[in-house]
C-alpha cells in the first residue's frame, strides 16, 4: 500500500511540474518581472533618496521582504487555482475514489504550491544579485522559512479552493486579505519607524513576522524575536494539515 501511495504522490507532482514549466510565461515570469520593477524603482531610485534603513542600504532592506511577497504570492495561488481547476474539470473524483489516503492527495497538490514557490524565491534571489551583492547570513534558517511559508500559503490556497464556487472566488483572498497584510507586514519600512499604536497593531499582522524572519536570515536583522516567527509558521503549517485533512476525509467543497 505505501508504494501506491508513493507513485499517487508522485504522479500528482509530476503533474504539478509539467503545469509549471509548461506555461512558465503565467506561473514564473510575471513575478520575475514585478519584483525586478520593485527593485528598480523602489531600491534604485527612491532607494538612492531614503539612503538607508536600520543601518543597511534601502534596497537590502527591502529585497527579503519582496521576495517573500513573491514566495507567498505564488505558492497560494498555485494551489488554489490548480484545486479549483481539478474541482471544475471534475477530475478530483477520480482522485477521491482511488486507493491514495487523503494526506496523499493533500501532499500531492500541496508539492506544485512549494515547488513554484521555492523556484520564484531563488530565480528571485539571484536577480537581486544583480541590483545588491547580498550574501546569506543564515543559509539553512532561511531555506527552512521559505519552506514553512510556502506550505503555509499553499494549505491556505487548498482551503480557499475547497470554499470557493466560482473562478471569482480564488481571487478575493489574495486581492483583499493577502495583498494588503503583505505591504503592511514591513517589506518597505522597519516597525521602528511607525507611531507605538501602529507597532501594536503591525503585530497583530502575521506575515510581519514571516517578513522579518525571512529578513534575519539574510541580513541578520529582524524587528520582532525571530523564535516567534517559526512558532507562528509552525503553529499554522500543523493547524492548516489537519484542517485541510478534515475537509477531504468530509468531502466538503470537493464538488461543484
Amino acid at each position: 500500500m505505501l508504494k501506491v501511495q508513493l507513485v499517487g504522490l508522485l504522479t500528482i507532482l509530476r503533474k504539478e511540474m509539467i503545469r509549471l514549466f509548461r506555461i512558465w510565461t503565467q506561473t514564473l515570469l510575471p513575478s520575475l518581472i514585478t519584483i525586478t520593477l520593485y527593485f528598480l524603482i523602489f531600491g534604485n531610485f527612491i532607494g538612492a533618496q531614503i539612503k538607508n534603513m536600520q543601518g543597511f542600504a534601502y534596497i537590502d532592506f527591502i529585497i527579503p521582504g519582496l521576495i517573500m511577497t513573491a514566495i507567498i504570492t505564488n505558492s497560494y495561488t498555485n494551489v488554489v487555482t490548480t484545486v479549483f481547476s481539478a474541482k471544475f474539470q471534475k477530475n478530483i473524483e477520480e482522485l477521491l475514489v482511488s486507493p491514495l489516503y487523503p494526506s496523499t492527495i493533500l501532499l500531492g497538490f500541496l508539492s506544485g504550491g512549494v515547488m513554484r514557490g521555492f523556484i520564484v524565491g531563488v530565480l528571485i534571489t539571484i536577480i537581486s544579485l544583480l541590483f545588491s551583492p547580498l550574501s546569506i547570513k543564515h543559509p539553512f534558517f532561511t531555506f527552512f522559512t521559505m519552506i514553512l511559508t510556502t506550505l503555509v500559503f499553499s494549505l491556505l490556497g487548498f482551503i480557499n479552493a475547497l470554499f470557493a464556487k466560482k473562478f471569482d472566488d480564488i481571487s478575493i483572498v489574495p486581492t483583499f486579505v493577502l495583498t494588503p497584510l503583505t505591504y503592511l507586514g514591513g517589506v518597505f519600512y522597519s516597525l521602528s519607524f511607525l507611531p507605538d499604536f501602529w507597532q501594536k497593531v503591525s503585530l497583530i499582522n502575521p506575515i510581519l513576522y514571516l517578513v522579518n524572519a525571512f529578513r534575519y536570515g539574510l541580513l541578520d536583522y529582524s524587528d520582532v524575536p525571530v523564535f516567534w516567527s517559526l512558532f507562528i509558521l509552525l503553529f499554522f503549517v500543523i493547524i492548516l494539515w489537519f484542517v485541510c485533512l478534515i475537509l477531504i476525509k468530509k468531502g466538503f467543497g470537493l464538488r461543484l
